[in-house]
């Protein structure tokens, strides 16, 4: 069927508005299946990218029964190409002989700027690309990734502290809120 171009830019259009969220960020909600704390914990997050991820079939099911750890996984740029490793996904319930295996490599999927510019940053002393989360986005498996330095031992305990002083400023805020409102009473 011919369509002319003047209406297929118009469908376009409207297709790209009703594709973006509140914040004008493409997709819509996240459907997080797993995300790695840790990393948050062991390494200062430097910059964040998320990447597709090439899936089988029985991977992808697991995935939606909402099973997958990111605790040991890594990402490594092989020959032009981001892999994700360790990441385990358990094998599917209801699969037979074409199951997956639970620790493969998984490719990821994203623009060569990016990978260039990922390779380059990682060989840096000190640096590396961690996964932070896997997650649905519109129908389609997503992981976040970051480029990462290690943390030492005193920067631990020193976000420590600092999200305890803050827990503890947010307690006190809201017991002399209370406190007032009692008051006006």
């Amino acid at each position: 069927m011919y369509v002319p171009k003047e209406s297929q830019q118009k469908q376009q259009g409207k297709q790209g508005a009703a594709a973006k969220g509140k914040d004008g960020e493409r997709g819509g909600k996240r459907k997080i299946v797993a995300q790695n704390k840790k990393a948050r914990h062991d390494y200062a997050i430097i910059d964040t990218y998320e990447a597709g991820i090439v899936l089988t079939g029985t991977e992808v099911k697991s995935l939606r029964q909402g099973r997958a750890s990111l605790a040991d996984g890594f990402v490594q740029i092989d020959g032009n190409e981001a892999w994700l490793h360790n990441a385990h996904i358990p094998e599917y319930s209801q699969g037979t002989w074409t199951n997956h295996s639970v620790r493969r490599k998984r490719k990821l999927l994203l623009h060569r700027e990016e990978i260039d510019k990922l390779e380059s940053k990682s060989q840096e002393t000190g640096h590396t690309i961690v996964p932070l989360a896997v997650y649905f986005r519109d129908g389609r498996a997503k992981a976040e990734i970051a480029l990462a330095r290690g943390k030492k031992e005193y920067d631990k305990r020193q976000t420590l502290r600092e999200h305890q002083d803050r827990r503890e400023s947010d307690r006190a805020i809201a017991a002399a809120k209370r406190r007032q409102r009692a008051r006006e009473q």
